[in-house]
């Protein structure tokens, strides 16, 4: 290997030199070919020097196949890429080009994604290849794509986040911006060159495809020119997707509890209330030395009932083409919280028309196969059905998801204003993805802020810590 065909110095470190070469072999695989074939011996040689197998320069060789050969590297794989600890300045060079050689295999993986069509099992694989990315870089599998985290995670140590140890964890908040929509996009490339309808009407090709927002999307774009088989693995996918999504973001829901103690009504006397603590505090005047017993005569309980004044949810969301990951997460969003006790949810979805989905809120697979994903946006057709719903101003709050490019806007901010105005709670919404990516209208951001209820834009957990805090 010389100077002139890799810029490695050959006065170097060998240690440096071998990192080098694989970092260089894997832009050369990503951007430029000329030198490839040597860049591809040298790299051969670096690996097999280091006791790492020769397929972790094969890109046709998935990350899975790696370690079902060698399984101890599932460890290695996860988290190598998130910040490490602080070791004082030392180094093991040669730990380093071992970490060189695998990163250069996921991002090699995932960033190479060919062209032409693409197959069932080569989506599979790249969203397999994907995941260990995210894990690599301390993420679930998923995380970073605006999919369900944690969800579809396969491989030992599937699902473990941040395991590199204290300060192993990235920022997601900088992170996600940046490397989740790349993700999302080859992803959403990949099934755009599928022959999909093709792939649907055969169920051993379906079984191989893995839920993700960007199938959903097109499976729900195409479904109206779906029919028999094709149809029925298509609504198997959607359903499999939705109720991943739901477990997750249920989780999310059921963290605290909604409504605080309601101290009139007395706790219910069952084993599970009893307030052990308590009851021993309050009897110690019946100890008996002699005999060592607690005699007990009053036995002490939790209270658990909670206040709970009937409140309406209005969620009203743009289903126009640029908010189809919204439009997912809000349906499922809106029938979990649809299941709360004492709580009214009503759902709108709207691009020049709108469409009141009340009656199927519960069940977010049937709401989202009437949507209509795509077109134009008007507000202010969806604006005419959530406005009379308001009945009780102080008891509802209107959650509104969309990007607000909107074509009348004046009238459909007016309007926004008055429910504000009137005592609910309004909450305008840019995104809702698991990602937080999304643009706003700067004219209604503007306006929202000086409002005083500015857009909530990033992860769908803001928007479940929001609702909770107001039903609470």
């Amino acid at each position: 290997m010389t100077e002139h065909t890799t810029g490695v110095d050959a006065g170097c470190d060998p240690h440096e030199n071998r990192r080098q070469v694989l970092y260089w072999r894997l832009l050369a695989r990503l951007f430029d070919h000329e030198e490839q074939a040597t860049l591809e011996n040298a790299g051969l040689a670096v690996v097999e020097d280091i006791g790492l197998p020769s397929a972790l320069l094969d890109p046709q060789t998935s990350v899975d196949s790696i370690v079902q050969r060698r399984p101890e590297l599932a460890a290695e794989f996860d988290s190598l890429m998130a910040p490490a600890p602080d070791t004082a300045g030392a180094h093991d060079r040669e730990a380093e080009v071992r970490r060189a050689a695998l990163v250069s295999k996921v991002l090699l993986n995932v960033f190479a994604s060919g062209s032409g069509t693409v197959t069932a099992g080569q989506l599979a694989r790249w969203q397999s290849d994907a995941g260990w990315l995210e894990r690599a870089l301390g993420c679930a599998p998923g995380e970073l794509r605006g999919g369900r985290a944690g969800a579809g995670a396969s491989g030992p140590g599937a699902g473990r986040t941040g395991t590199g140890g204290p300060g192993a964890t990235p920022d997601l908040d900088t992170l996600i911006p940046r490397i989740g929509p790349e993700l999302a996009g080859i992803e959403a490339d990949l099934v755009k060159r599928m022959h999909l309808r093709e792939v649907l009407a055969d169920p051993a090709l379906a079984a191989r495809l893995t839920p993700s927002m960007s199938l959903i999307e097109q499976l729900l774009r195409d479904k109206n020119n779906l029919s028999g088989v094709a149809l029925a693995n298509a609504k198997a996918l959607i359903r499999r997707f939705v109720d991943e999504v739901a477990e997750v973001l249920r989780t999310q829901v059921e963290k605290a509890t909604v409504g605080a103690l309601d101290r009139s009504i007395p706790p219910k006397r069952v084993f599970r209330n009893l307030d052990l603590d308590r009851t021993i505090w309050k009897n110690l005047t019946n100890w008996s030395p002699e005999e060592e017993r607690l005699y007990v005569d009053r036995l002490y309980y939790r209270h658990t009932a909670r206040k709970t004044t009937p409140q309406r949810l209005i969620v009203v969301v743009d289903q126009s083409g640029s908010m189809v990951d919204s439009m997912v997460n809000c349906t499922i969003l809106a029938s979990i919280f649809a299941g709360l006790p004492k709580v009214d949810v009503h759902l709108i979805a709207y691009d020049t028309q709108a469409l009141d989905l009340t009656p199927w809120v519960h069940d977010p697979f049937e709401t989202l196969l009437r949507t209509n994903l795509g077109g134009g946006t008007d507000g202010t057709v969806a604006m005419a059905l959530a406005q009379p719903k308001i009945a009780e101003p102080r008891n509802t709050v209107v959650v509104w998801i969309s990007d607000f490019y909107e074509w009348q806007t004046e009238p459909l901010f007016e309007s926004m204003a008055a429910i504000h105005r009137s005592g609910a709670k309004f909450i305008p919404v840019g995104s809702v993805t698991s990602s937080g990516r999304g643009s706003v209208n700067p004219w209604f951001r503007e306006r929202f802020k000086d409002q005083g209820t500015p857009v909530l834009s990033g992860h769908i957990r803001k928007l479940v810590h929001e609702l909770k805090t107001f039903l609470a």
